[in-house]
Formats: structure tokens, C-alpha cells, sequence
């Protein structure tokens, strides 16, 4: 049976996604696993791969095509035995109206913002039952990346629902079921963390006077270059007007001395051994220290290491902290996961390779998303300060401004230090003013009092 290879929603906020490249060409033999085309998201650029054997019949959709909708052709495998010139000419196999409404998993109906969501199979047949859990000795059917994950969790594939072609079990059918503590798992059930995010409200529509031609009109024809929004420009927009418009913000401010800190870095970095080709094996930023003094204070004060949704608060066992990352069109938001558990040489070494993949948009989406707190820092621009919206399904955004010396007064005596303004962002909803001045404090020790983060 031909096997129709279909745009893939490869994040919760995918709509549509660019064909960059194809790594396979026509009548190239497919196995299971092999990385069949690059597409590029609103967020970043993945690889997709084949969850069936057989040739590559025909490519519809040629690279460097823009704007594919997800769940469109894209290009048809010939199965084992069929002529793949015969496929080709036939355009693939027809699909039956049940695949007319796609899984939710696949192609949400709605966008919700910042949600974790594993990656659609890349080629699904004219017709995919789902299958039962196999039966004791019946031959099981996976792709070689499930078996790994199934394998290094501890899990059974045969009591897993497949959702890939002819039921094979395919990534995220284990991901699924690892999030379920390794309970048969629904073949489109999402992750957990989706639950994180509170459901994406509806856009507020456009001021009067703010469409596009209302807005060309106030300027002088040919005094302006038009450059239409990309899929991430798009995406940011509309994530932070729902942030904005259906979050309560509430602001603290605290600034703190970080002379010692500044001290204990040079120190660190002094100390790091050599490489082979004989550079430090890591240099710690000021950023790094404090995303780990961060995340500490997150386990300090659980209370404020939480998520919203409508039905109950989320209380994370780990401070995951995301960190706002500049790229071109856009920024994104990469994941230290567990960083208070993590040194201060392995978070800068991890942020460092984040940050590096983010700007090429190479980054896997469970590397970007949930989290549960997120720090901005946009003191190495000096800036003084400013104050962050809060990205879901965080609760807390912490904003960094830069370090300045100072007089201050300190034992009745004016000295100058070097004073940093902080500000967090939090929702109030979940952290209220209190809870949030808990949070500043127990952060304010960790940088005032650095060598804390290294016991």
C-alpha cells in the first residue's frame, strides 16, 4: 500500500511550515528512521523521519517551498513490492474521509501557547488503524527511535497503542506513555505539560485605525520598505498579546550588590582546567550564576515554582529555567532543565550550545518548551532596567539589567559597589505580591552570598 508522506505539525503553534530540504530524492530506498526532509517552523528547523519502508515514489512538494499547510502532500513512498513509477503516476493512495479531520496531536485546532508537544509522524498511509496493544508473542512493530525511548524507560512496547502507519509505534505513542508513568497510552494523547498552558484566549482584535492600509496610509508613499511578517515574528505577536491581555502581571523590583559574585566568577574561571587543544574547559558568564541562583531560589520557595491552568496549580519537583535568547527575526526561550541541580560549569557549557543551536534554529522543541520560570537579561546591553511579560506556562519572569558602580552606605560609611536592578514579572494568579518578595529575597542571598550556589 502507497504510504502518503504528509507536512507534519512539529509544534503546537504550527500552522504551515517551509520545505528547506529534502535529504532523499526519488527512488531512493526509505527505512524506518531515516531523516527523509529539513522543515522549517515558526521556531526552529528539524528533521523529519520515515516511519514506513519503501521507495520514494514521487516528491510533490519541491524544497525551498514556503507555506505548507500541515497535513498536505508532500510526497508519496511505494511499499515493499509496488512499482514506484506506477505510485508516481498515480499521485499516492487516496485518503478515506476518516482522515479527512487530522489527530489533535498532529494539527491543533487551536494554537496554545508554549505547551510541549511531540513531533507528528512524518509519513502516515492512506489509512493507519490504530491497533490494540499487541498480543503475548505477537511480532511488535516500532520505529527504531520508539524502541530506544521505550528502552531506556523501562517500558514495554507491547503495552503500547501504535499511531503510526499499520499501528507501528512510533515516537511520541512512547513519549505519550512515559508521561502516563508507562500506562497504555492513547495514541494521540499529549504530554503532560500541556496541561500546563492555560488555553490560548482568542486574540483581541485590532485597534481602529492599525490595519495595514489605515496604517500605509499615514506615511508618504515610497518613504517605507514593506517586510512581511515570518512565521516567528507571527507567532511572538500573537503569544505575547494573549500574555499580556489575559495575565495578570504584578512587578517587584530589588537591587543587589554583586561585587562577591563578580569575584567568585573571575575565581571559577581562573581555576578551569585546560582542554586538549588547551582553551578553558568552560568560562562562566554573570548569566550563568544567575540562572543557577535562580533556580535555587525557585526550590527555596516552592510555592512560587508553579504553573496556572484553571483546574488546579502545577507544582514542579525541578526548577526548569528557560532563557530568553535573541535570533534573528525573533527570540526564543531554550530550557535548563533541573538547573539547580546542575554546576555552574555544566550550565554555562549547556547554555553556551543552546544558545548557539537556537540561532541556527536547530533546537528540538522539547528543548524550548515548557519550563517552569524564565530569565531575561538584557543588562550586557546596559540596560538599567525593565520589566518582562510573563511566557506561559511560566509563572515568574525574571528581568536582568545591568551592573553599575555605585555610591552606596554601607556601615555609615559611602563606598562604591557594583549594584544590579532586578525586576520579576510574576502572574498573579498563581504568585501573588508576598510570595513574589519571598522569591526576591531568597535570590538576593544567592548573589549576594554567591558561594551559596556552589554548596
Amino acid at each position: 500500500m502507497p504510504v502518503n508522506v504528509l507536512m507534519p505539525a512539529l509544534s503546537p503553534t504550527m500552522e504551515k511550515g517551509n520545505l528547506a530540504k529534502w535529504l532523499k530524492k526519488e527512488g531512493d530506498t526509505i527505512k524506518s528512521g531515516d531523516v527523509l526532509a529539513e522543515i522549517e517552523t515558526d521556531k526552529a528547523t528539524m528533521e523529519v523521519e520515515a516511519v514506513d519502508e519503501g521507495v520514494l515514489a514521487k516528491i510533490v512538494v519541491p524544497e525551498g517551498t514556503a507555506d505548507v499547510p500541515v497535513n498536505e502532500l508532500i510526497a508519496v513512498i511505494a511499499g515493499e513490492g509496488e512499482d514506484a513509477k506506477a505510485v508516481a503516476a498515480a499521485g499516492g493512495a487516496p485518503a478515506p474521509k476518516a482522515a479527512a479531520q487530522a489527530p489533535a496531536a498532529e494539527a491543533p485546532a487551536a494554537p496554545v501557547p508554549a505547551a510541549s508537544s511531540a513531533p507528528a509522524p512524518a509519513a502516515a498511509p492512506a489509512s493507519a488503524p490504530v491497533t490494540a496493544p499487541a498480543q503475548a508473542g505477537a511480532r511488535i512493530f516500532a520505529s527504531p527511535l520508539a524502541k530506544r525511548l521505550a528502552k531506556e524507560a523501562g517500558l514495554d512496547l507491547g503495552a503500547i497503542q501504535g499511531s503510526g502507519p499499520h499501528g507501528r509505534i512510533v515516537e511520541k505513542d512512547v513519549k505519550a506513555a512515559i508521561t502516563d508513568g508507562g500506562a497504555k497510552a492513547a495514541p494521540a494523547a499529549a504530554p503532560a505539560q500541556a496541561a500546563a498552558a492555560p488555553q490560548a484566549a482568542p486574540a483581541p482584535a485590532a485597534p481602529a485605525g492599525t490595519s495595514d492600509e489605515t496604517t500605509k496610509k499615514l506615511f508618504a508613499p515610497g518613504s517605507f520598505e514593506e517586510i512581511p511578517h515570518d512565521g516567528m515574528r507571527k507567532t511572538i505577536a500573537r503569544r505575547l498579546t494573549e500574555a499580556k491581555s489575559t495575565i495578570p502581571h504584578f512587578y517587584l523590583t530589588v537591587e543587589v550588590e554583586i561585587d562577591a559574585l563578580l569575584a567568585l566568577r573571575e575565581q571559577i574561571n581562573h581555576g578551569a582546567p585546560l582542554t586538549k587543544e588547551g582553551k578553558p574547559a568552560f568560562k562562566v558568564s554573570v548569566n550563568d550564576m544567575v540562572i543557577k541562583a535562580y533556580a535555587l531560589a525557585l526550590k527555596a520557595v516552592p510555592d512560587a515554582n508553579v504553573s496556572w491552568t484553571d483546574g488546579a496549580m502545577l507544582k514542579h519537583k525541578h526548577a526548569d529555567v528557560g532563557v530568553a535568547v535573541s535570533i534573528p527575526g525573533g527570540l526564543i526561550t531554550p530550557i535548563i532543565r533541573a538547573a539547580e541541580s546542575k554546576t555552574l560549569s555544566a550550565i554555562s557549557n549547556e547554555m553556551k550550545d543552546l544558545a548557539a543551536r537556537a540561532k541556527s534554529r536547530k533546537l528540538k522543541p522539547e528543548e524550548y518548551q515548557g519550563g517552569t520560570g524564565s530569565v531575561s537579561n538584557l543588562g550586557m546591553f546596559g540596560v538599567k532596567s525593565f520589566a518582562a511579560i510573563v511566557n506561559p506556562p511560566h509563572a515568574t519572569i525574571l528581568a536582568v539589567g545591568a551592573g553599575i558602580k555605585q555610591p552606596v552606605v554601607q556601615g555609615g560609611e559611602v563606598k562604591v559597589a557594583t549594584i544590579m536592578s532586578l525586576t520579576l514579572s510574576t502572574d498573579h494568579r498563581a504568585v501573588d505580591g508576598a510570595l513574589g518578595a519571598e522569591l526576591m529575597q531568597a535570590f538576593k542571598g544567592y548573589i549576594e552570598k554567591p558561594m551559596g550556589m556552589l554548596v
